[in-house]
């Protein structure tokens, strides 16, 4: 069975690495990020609701307004609960999917990471604010990567997994969403996108990836 490299920031690494192991695999953990936050202001004006895509925005944005939120998945609704917000929806096929699902023009703030991916079509007002940015921290050494399925947790992650010298032929990558999977380029002796972009999902399909005999 191949090992499985956790490459997102923490705190996320550590819960991704707690349920692997309890999957019986052997994990490997080297985050590419660290967060690290950012001074913001709320925009002028009222909004009905929070949009929350990053359960990371919700730990680093400091005193939060008391709306409902809108989030974008299990763990990022837990994480605004756990700040003492009132959950609404909790989507589980990205944020497309869930602004699907809430009416036109309602105003929305959205907390969110310095790199942040939005529909280019939405039907409400959204004022997005960056509260918290991705620093790179060292790439990891070929050693650690081939033989290994790598976990990718978002574009950002992709682009630095194509950064590294490795035998790519050697890694086999899971990554949360077919965007995500791009970033990565090409040559990878496997590389599929998770059926959802969420982190069991992506788990699951790392974990078959991991048992899987070459083929």
């Amino acid at each position: 069975m191949r090992p499985l490299v956790i490459l997102r920031p923490e705190p996320g690494a550590s819960a991704t690495a707690a349920r692997a192991r309890a999957l019986g695999l052997e994990v490997r953990m080297h985050p590419l990020f660290a967060a690290e936050t950012l001074p913001w202001t709320m925009p002028a004006g009222d909004h009905a609701a929070l949009l929350v895509t990053s359960a990371n925005a919700v730990r680093l944005a400091g005193a939060l307004p008391h709306l409902p939120v809108h989030a974008v998945g299990a763990a990022t609704a837990e994480a605004a609960r756990e700040a003492g917000l009132t959950i609404v929806t909790t989507g589980n096929r990205g944020v497309g999917a869930l602004l699907e699902t809430l009416p036109d023009d309602l105003r929305l703030l959205h907390l969110a990471g310095e790199e942040r991916i939005l529909p280019a079509q939405v039907r409400q007002q959204i004022s997005s604010v960056a509260v918290y940015r991705m620093t790179p921290l060292p790439l990891p050494p070929a050693s650690l990567l081939e033989g290994s399925v790598a976990m990718i947790h978002s574009p950002a992650a992709g682009r630095r997994l194509a950064q590294v010298s490795c035998r790519r032929g050697a890694v086999r990558v899971a990554a949360i969403s077919e965007a995500a999977a791009e970033t990565c380029g090409g040559g990878w002796g496997r590389i599929e996108a998770a059926d959802q972009p969420n982190d069991p999902a992506l788990l699951s399909l790392a974990a078959k990836l991991c048992e899987e005999q070459a083929r």
